[in-house]
């Protein structure tokens, strides 16, 4: 996508409520803000007058040229369908948590937004808070070792709310930094919650997290506590750590090397004094008002961008189906169930549980499916199709019409030519003597797999090898040197058991393909060619 050029970005902002005027006066301090829209006139009005711009109404704002982007503040329940009308109006969006109150909503507004080359950002803004990035940072580096549990703690007494419980209130923001403490969506939910001051809207509520990684957390959410308490706990085999944002900025971010010894079979626990985590002051609404303004220049992806809101809203929605049927609820049982909005003819389809990253071509009809990841400066040709969890790239060339089965990788160095199949799980190398501890990226050798080859199930191609064109790979089989064209390879290391036709078949003794006819000829021990018709 085209940045906007020099000039930030134009923003107007629609609901100018307890927290849209944050956003409002934020945007203006960043020399962004271009018009205030509020059902309330004279709330807008006064706004507008504050801050030198124009009070609009909403159907105004989606046809003037004149504004690139809405920040949308409006209640939850509204956010849907001021999102899609906002895509369709051609404008770039930032919305305020939640992105939806449906995940099949969410997954359109993901779709839709990806299909117009547009920015779409949801404000889960503790993601941009100074001691959140660096405690992700701790984390990701390995200062607190392996992640065993995260637990937060958002309560307060009131601001109670009918639209929405506390649930979908409170919890989105400890989500989404749960979940990218994690790196993945949990495989189940489970949420208990309390009913006081009215039977269908939760006051209080606990969710239970299990991640197949290992991890569990639990987020407790109240609006009727005696005391504000805003606390992520985060627990590692190394260290601990805890964000307290009720705490002045020096005491935020407290790191707690404790460890246990184990002793004659026991466990002992070893304390340390806690180590203030130095931090540099920041407003994060600030931050994330400027980061969106960055994302619509450079046409980059938001660090909480669609595909995050709508893993957040995956788990929201879990959790309340948990709370209103007192079950457990995977994660499944939301994201397989909801299909992602079609793309329009010929366009490429990406799923909303997919990534692609900067620089990234796809081709038309080209379709990539569930948790997938396209890194940078790869292309991909037309009308390929890519599985669940299959990870592309960088800087990867795939030709046209491929079909890469679930769980496969395709790293730097190999380059698959038109037609190519890959089968479930099959392997590619692109080091000869790997090791965790020693950087290799100078050694990468090349892969090249020609027209037509077909790799099997669990089959491991190692580096430095050329696939010949319509070449077949049996399961399981390891090749370690070049193939010929037309060859059937098998076994561990894979060596020729016969030879295949165009259609995949192997052929007779008389080279002849028994589903085509078509007939081949040997040209030298390890040369196959069709005979001309």
């Amino acid at each position: 996508m085209q940045g906007i050029g020099a000039a930030p970005a134009r923003v107007a902002v629609a609901g100018c409520g307890y927290w849209g005027a944050n956003l409002v006066r934020n945007f203006a301090e960043l020399g962004s803000l271009a018009a205030v829209v509020d059902s309330r006139a004279d709330v807008a009005a006064g706004f507008a007058e504050r801050y030198g711009v124009a009070s609009r109404i909403w159907p105004d704002i989606l046809t003037d040229s004149g504004v690139d982007a809405i920040a949308i503040a409006s209640p939850a329940e509204q956010h849907a369908t001021m999102v899609e009308q906002a895509l369709a109006a051609g404008k770039h969006v930032f919305v305020e948590k939640p992105l939806a109150l449906r995940h099949a909503d969410g997954v359109r507004l993901v779709a839709e937004a990806r299909q117009r080359g547009l920015v779409l950002m949801v404000g889960h803004l503790l993601q941009y808070h100074a001691a959140f990035i660096k405690l992700r940072a701790l984390v990701r580096d390995g200062t607190l070792g392996r992640l065993r549990y995260i637990y937060s703690n958002r309560l307060n007494f009131g601001k109670v709310r009918r639209e929405e419980n506390i649930l979908w209130s409170f919890a989105p923001h400890d989500i989404s930094m749960i979940l990218a403490l994690a790196g993945e969506l949990p495989d189940s939910v489970h949420t208990e919650g309390s009913f006081h001051l009215h039977p269908s809207v939760a006051d209080t509520t606990v969710m239970h997290l299990r991640f197949a990684g290992g991890v569990d957390a639990h987020v407790y959410v109240s609006w009727l506590h005696p005391f504000k308490e805003q606390k992520l706990v985060v627990i590692g085999d190394k260290a601990m750590a805890v964000f307290d944002d009720g705490l002045p900025w020096a005491e935020k971010l407290t790191l707690y090397p404790h460890s246990i010894d184990w002793i004659d079979g026991q466990p002992e626990p070893r304390k340390a004094l806690g180590q203030r985590v130095e931090l540099v002051e920041s407003e994060p609404l600030r931050d994330e008002c400027q980061h969106f303004l960055d994302m619509v220049k450079s046409g980059g992806k938001a660090r909480t961008d669609g595909e995050e809101g709508l893993s957040v809203l995956a788990v929201l929605e879990a959790g309340q189906r948990s709370l209103e049927g007192r079950v457990s609820v995977c994660l499944a049982d939301i994201v397989s169930k909801e299909k992602a909005a079609p793309a329009r003819e010929g366009a490429p389809f990406v799923h909303a549980l997919a990534a692609v990253d900067d620089g990234v071509t796809i081709g038309k009809g080209t379709k990539i499916w569930h948790f997938s990841h396209v890194l940078k400066n790869s292309h991909i040709g037309e009308h390929c199709v890519i599985g669940q969890n299959v990870s592309i790239g960088p800087d990867v060339t795939i030709g046209d019409r491929c079909k890469l089965q679930n769980n496969v990788s395709i790293y730097p160095g190999v380059t698959l030519e038109v037609g190519v199949f890959c089968g479930p799980s099959c392997v590619f190398t692109n080091v000869m003597t790997p090791r965790a501890e020693i950087e290799r990226k100078s050694e990468f050798l090349p892969t090249l797999v020609k027209r037509g080859a077909t790799i099997g199930a669990n089959a491991t191609i190692v580096c430095g090898s050329t696939l010949g064109e319509y070449c077949f790979i049996a399961a399981g089989a390891v090749v370690t040197k070049d193939v010929p064209a037309f060859a059937m390879m098998a076994g561990v290391p894979a060596r020729r058991i016969g030879w295949v036709g165009h259609a995949g078949e192997r052929l007779s003794k008389d080279l002849v393909c028994p589903r085509e006819g078509r007939r081949y000829r040997l040209m030298a021990a390890d040369r196959l060619e069709e005979v001309s018709k």
